[in-house]
């Protein structure tokens, strides 16, 4: 069941009762990063201010989020479409590149419903439609990106334990199980001539950054992150995936070294074999019985 204040309530049975009536409404849409940061976007075509935030009415425009009433704990999955311009930026990149790099990754998304007797007037009160979590980026395109959103149900498709053994390390590269610092770990430059969008050229290029990410500085793919495949050492870096622009001499890029998450990796490249967290001596299945 849905909540609604008191005063939207009253205010929805008075315009019930009056046949001439009106009422205003907007969908408000929030955008939670991993980071902390929230986004707020409105799909009218003027800014509107409620539980103190401002929903940008510029901003990039949402389509689906619809409202589900069921019972049970199926997991409520839709697929919605976001249209955004260059303008829309995120963190200093445009909102597809954001996107397509991995910054909403984990992303908690909430479409509310605000009333008002018009629009620009102070809203009387909202409902909140719809409350989740960004679960896959499908497609991104030049102007628009189609991405699948599920309920917070999502939540108890994890697996349990959450801790598992296993041969390789469970923590994520210079997370704070890790403890490594990445600044220490990087290495800055600029590209070389010839780069395309899926191989870098690249004189700093060292073997220790495959598998690892690179951060551009400058230039059409600045703020966009990659993730290194191969390198070859001195010469080049090839990507996993090819950028979303094609790269010039001279953007400028900081990457950083990767792992493969085994102990011999741990210990010679980053010396930090005592927070090794994986069990490479833990017989397989077979050997169980």
């Amino acid at each position: 069941m849905k909540t609604a204040s008191s005063a939207l309530i009253a205010f929805l049975n008075a315009a019930r009762a009056a046949p001439d009536a009106r009422i205003a409404f907007a969908d408000c849409f929030t955008f939670t990063l991993p980071s902390g940061v929230a986004l707020y976007y409105t799909n009218v075509d003027q800014p509107i201010t409620y539980n103190g935030n401002v929903f940008l009415a510029s901003g990039p425009l949402v389509q689906g989020l619809k409202y589900k009433a069921s019972a049970g704990l199926d997991v409520d999955k839709q697929q919605i479409t976001i249209a955004a311009r260059p303008t829309d930026l995120v963190a200093g990149a445009t909102f597809l590149n954001a996107l397509r790099a991995g910054a909403f990754d984990g992303c908690v998304i909430q479409r509310d419903r605000v009333f008002m007797s018009a629009l620009g007037q102070t809203p009387i009160g909202g409902v909140t439609l719809f409350h989740g979590r960004i679960s896959t980026v499908d497609q991104v395109g030049r102007t628009s990106a189609t991405i699948t959103v599920a309920s917070d149900l999502i939540v108890l498709d994890y697996d349990m334990p959450r801790n598992l053994y296993s041969a390789t390390c469970l923590h994520t590269l210079y997370d704070s199980g890790c403890t490594l610092n990445k600044a220490l770990f990087a290495a800055s430059g600029a590209l070389g001539a010839g780069s395309t969008a899926s191989v870098l050229n690249f004189a700093g290029a060292l073997a220790a950054h495959a598998q690892g990410a690179l951060l551009f500085t400058s230039g059409a793919n600045e703020g966009v992150t990659a993730t290194v495949k191969s390198v070859v050492a001195g010469v080049s870096l090839t990507l996993m995936y090819p950028l979303p622009s094609a790269p010039s001499t001279g953007d400028a890029l900081t990457v950083y070294q990767g792992c493969d998450h085994t102990p011999p990796t741990c210990k010679a490249q980053f010396a930090n074999l005592a927070n090794f967290r994986g069990f490479p001596f833990v017989p397989p299945p077979q050997m169980a019985y």
